[in-house]
């Protein structure tokens, strides 16, 4: 092998230390845990929101501007105690998407915050890491949002685990053994995407192989786990052979993923259906259209209604994207929808649901 250390092993404790929730904030993150879980095992009826940025590119100073958006509307809402808050609480469940670590398909580009605690310097993944941390903390104990990550490296689950209430095994991830059997340990929701070739076997597959117990090597020991029963479906659009993309939202894409669920048994059924990537052609603004149809079909048909309840969808300070972090927040991989359109659609979500 030839693989050259090029850091000083790491100190897990020691990269944790300062980022470790506490007090207050680990008693709310608790209590939101449990929110999610009844969600996801359908004891609580909400809308599973999963927002944020295709890739959180920077720690500073995009993603504070950000908190300190979402915290001050927080704030405004406390005030106000009716209509904002507590009304758009009680149908939706926000998570914030906080993912730093971008898969490339052919390896090339950035690499996400993990990578590249600065978008344009070179790899420290050391640094990486503790940004990474950083981040998740101060969304948690700066605006009382629990938070959401992509599982790209199964290794490095344990440096994050503490911190991160949702995670996600993306496309090109989910067929892999090591993060089917990584998932089955985890103990909070996982979302599995269907692959870009969209088969739904595999990723179905890799939610049978998610929910149940297995034995494997993880972390230089010989490791079992339980089975993580909050392992789940998200459907993210497809590619077929000619390069175009192939949306899976639809009606009929739903009601067979449902029949796949009840023909494999699986515990908990529950869908979300990622509103970016090959369901809108990375076309930022359809994401709206995608959501006012999947609640069209959810009205429609109850058993869309009691298991597609959660949506993924992309979304940062401002409209679309660019190549290099030259506009104030706004995204330099996938194009994002903006702030303020964002929040029209949650409330628009809201809306709908209370009809």
């Amino acid at each position: 092998m030839v693989f050259k250390a090029v850091s000083e092993k790491i100190d897990f404790d020691a990269v944790k230390e300062s980022t470790t929730l506490t007090g207050e904030a680990l008693a709310k993150k608790q209590a939101r845990d449990k929110e999610l879980e009844a969600i996801i095992k359908g004891e609580d009826d909400r809308t599973l929101l999963v927002i944020g940025p295709c890739s959180s590119d920077d720690e500073e100073p995009k993603e504070e501007e950000g908190l300190k958006a979402i915290k001050e509307e927080s704030d405004k809402e406390d005030k106000e105690e009716g209509k904002n808050k507590e009304e758009v609480k009680d149908k939706v469940f926000v998570v914030m998407r906080v993912y730093t670590a971008k898969p490339r398909t052919n390896g090339d580009g950035y690499k996400g915050l993990v990578h590249q605690p600065d978008a344009e310097g070179k790899p420290n993944l050391i640094n990486g890491i503790k940004a990474v941390r950083n981040l998740h903390y101060r969304v948690i104990t700066e605006t009382g949002i629990t938070t959401a990550d992509e599982m790209l490296y199964p290794e490095n689950l344990p440096l994050v685990d503490d911190l991160v209430s949702y995670i996600a095994v993306g496309a090109r991830s989910v067929e892999d053994q090591q993060h089917r059997f990584v998932a089955s340990g985890i103990d909070v929701p996982t979302g599995m995407k269907n692959p870009t070739s969209g088969n739904l076997n595999v990723m179905f597959n890799g939610i049978y192989a998610a929910q149940n117990k297995q034995n494997f090597l993880f972390n230089g020991e010989e490791v079992e786990t339980p089975g993580n029963p909050l392992a789940h479906v998200i459907l993210r659009g497809s590619t077929n052979e000619y390069g175009k993309n192939v949306p899976n939202f639809y009606y009929d894409d739903v009601l067979e993923t449902i029949e796949h669920y009840e023909q494999m048994g699986l515990e908990n059924p529950f869908i979300v259906i990622d509103t970016n990537h090959d369901n809108s052609g990375k076309r930022y603004l359809e994401q709206i259209r995608i959501v006012r149809q999947t609640l069209i079909n959810r009205d429609w048909n109850e058993k869309i209604n009691k298991v597609a309840r959660g949506f993924m969808i992309e979304s940062y300070l401002e409209d679309g994207r660019q190549d290099a972090p030259d506009v104030y927040g706004k995204s330099i991989t996938d194009p994002c929808l903006g702030w303020d359109k964002t929040e029209e659609l949650i409330r628009e979500i809201h809306d709908t649901l209370s009809k």
